[in-house]
């Protein structure tokens, strides 16, 4: 099918605000990724000084968020956002976002840049995470346990591993060697933390609560924005304003689900060249020139899960 059609910027903003909205700066987005990892590991070391299970749940659950955060930084440095200088943008978004949680900054991009390309489309490679929407109640239960219980990381993880080592045998495809590659660089990030966790004093805990994160709680979270972002949306529509859903989040939400103002994705679809930290303001932006009519807006998260879960028959 033919690419999406695209929203026209100059149809509703003008010149200026569109200049301000789509300006990368040189710093916010530095500041951002170094706001991610101190909330981690402040939330590491709360959890370790006070040394009780309740303590580690909250880590889990605040790691878990920043960490899905990572890699929401990860996907605007792949729009080119987080630093005008593309060496910069790039080392931030391959090495101290997207690495450290499995991704590979220059695979994502070529993939991402097809999703919005064909978004709701057959040739759309993420259809997948949305076509399967409504689905049962209990089909709901079962993908929430998998991923608390590491069963969806463990399933993820062991293919890129059994992948990376086709990569390294003889006559291997090129696939499996860049997959083989990026998981290297995965495990060499994993061993950098496992470092660090025993340098601070404390043995393997603190990179055990990012671990335990990494398997249960970024994995739910992110399956939640996934579906928040598409799941029942329509497909093959020409009409640029209904391929994405922007959710209302609270600060629970953002500290969960939504981090660095991800819940604006009909924003981000409509307007791909806009950095994360100018979303909030084009979705006022857009509000003020009475287009939010035109959007698919949900009131929260759990009214989106609703949505999306049916009854069975």
């Amino acid at each position: 099918m033919p690419a999406v059609k695209a929203a026209r910027p100059t149809d509703v903003f003008a010149r200026g605000e569109w200049a301000a909205l789509t300006n990368v700066s040189r710093w916010k987005g530095t500041a951002l990724v170094i706001h991610a990892w101190a909330v981690i590991f402040a939330a590491i070391a709360f959890a370790v000084w006070m040394s009780h299970w309740l303590a580690w749940i909250a880590a889990i659950i605040i790691i878990g968020g920043r960490q899905l955060g990572l890699a929401i930084l990860m996907h605007d440095a792949a729009h080119g956002h987080m630093h005008p200088k593309r060496r910069i943008n790039n080392f931030l978004g391959q090495w101290l976002t997207g690495v450290p949680v499995g991704t590979d900054l220059h695979a994502y991009r070529t993939y991402h840049l097809t999703h919005h390309r064909y978004t709701q489309q057959p040739e759309d490679p993420d259809l997948g995470l949305s076509a399967p929407f409504p689905v049962t109640r209990s089909s709901m239960i079962r993908k929430v346990l998998r991923d608390l219980t590491g069963l969806t990381f463990l399933k993820q993880r062991g293919a890129q591993m059994l992948m990376a080592l086709k990569g390294i045998s003889p006559g291997a495809k090129e696939q499996n060697v860049f997959i083989g590659k990026t998981f290297l660089k995965f495990l060499a990030a994993q061993l950098v933390l496992l470092t660090l966790s025993f340098a601070s004093g404390y043995g393997a805990l603190p990179y055990l609560l990012w671990l335990g994160s990494l398997a249960t709680t970024f994995q739910l979270f992110l399956r939640i924005r996934n579906i928040a972002e598409h799941a029942c949306t329509e497909t093959g529509s020409e009409d640029p304003f209904s391929h994405a859903r922007t959710t209302r989040a609270g600060p629970l939400a953002q500290t969960m689900v939504a981090p660095y103002w991800v819940n604006y994705h009909s924003e981000h679809h409509l307007f791909m060249g806009v950095p994360c930290y100018n979303l909030k303001t084009a979705h006022r932006m857009l509000g003020e020139k009475d287009r939010h009519k035109d959007m698919i807006i949900a009131p929260g998260y759990a009214a989106v899960l609703r949505e999306v879960t049916v009854k069975p028959s």
